[in-house]
C-alpha cells in the first residue's frame, strides 16, 4: 500500500508545483493527476477478473499487464480524456499523463534481481532500461518521503 499511495503524493506534490505556474491547474484538477498516478496499476483488476475471464468475454487475446506499460497507459488515459467535456479534455490528458508518467519513472527506480526494469515502452520497443534499484515497493521511506514534501507543498499552496 505504500507504493500507491507514493505514487499518488507525488503526483500530487508535481501538479500542485505545476499549479504555481499555471492557474488553470485548480485543486480539482491536481485530483486528476493523482488519479492519472493510479491508471497503470489498474492491471491489479486481474485480482478480481482476470485476463482469461475477459478472453473468453470478448473472443480476443487481452491481458491486463499491457496497462502498467506506455502503450496501455496512453490509452487509458486518452479513455478518462475523451470522458469528459471538450473543453476539458487536452487539460484531463495533460494532468492524466503527468501522473502516469510520475507512476512509470518511480517504477523505473525499483531494486530489481536482474538490475533492469520492465519493458515501460512497450509497444515501443520492448527494451528493459537499468534500473538504479533505489527502493522495494514494500519500503515505507518512499511514502514517508513523499508525505513530508506533500504537506511542505500544501502548506506553501
Amino acid at each position: 500500500m505504500a507504493d500507491l499511495l507514493t505514487h499518488v503524493l507525488v503526483a500530487y506534490i508535481l501538479a500542485v508545483l505545476f499549479s504555481f505556474r499555471y492557474d488553470w491547474i485548480t485543486p480539482s484538477m491536481v485530483t486528476v493527476a493523482m488519479l492519472g498516478a493510479v491508471v497503470p496499476d489498474l492491471t491489479k483488476i486481474s485480482l478480481v477478473i482476470s485476463s482469461t475471464q475477459v478472453e473468453a468475454l470478448i473472443g480476443l487475446p487481452f491481458d491486463w499487464g499491457a496497462i502498467h506499460m506506455f502503450g496501455g497507459t496512453l490509452v487509458a488515459i486518452t479513455i478518462g480524456a475523451l470522458l469528459t467535456g471538450p473543453a476539458y479534455r487536452r487539460r484531463i490528458f495533460l494532468l492524466l499523463a503527468l501522473g502516469a508518467a510520475s507512476h512509470h519513472v518511480l517504477d523505473a527506480l525499483l531494486i530489481n534481481p536482474s538490475g533492469y526494469s520492465y519493458a515501460v515502452f512497450w509497444p515501443l520497443t520492448t527494451y528493459h532500461p537499468p534500473t538504479p534499484g533505489l527502493y522495494l515497493s514494500s519500503d515505507r521511506w518512499p511514502a514517508l518521503a513523499s508525505a513530508i514534501v506533500a504537506i511542505v507543498v500544501w502548506y506553501f499552496r
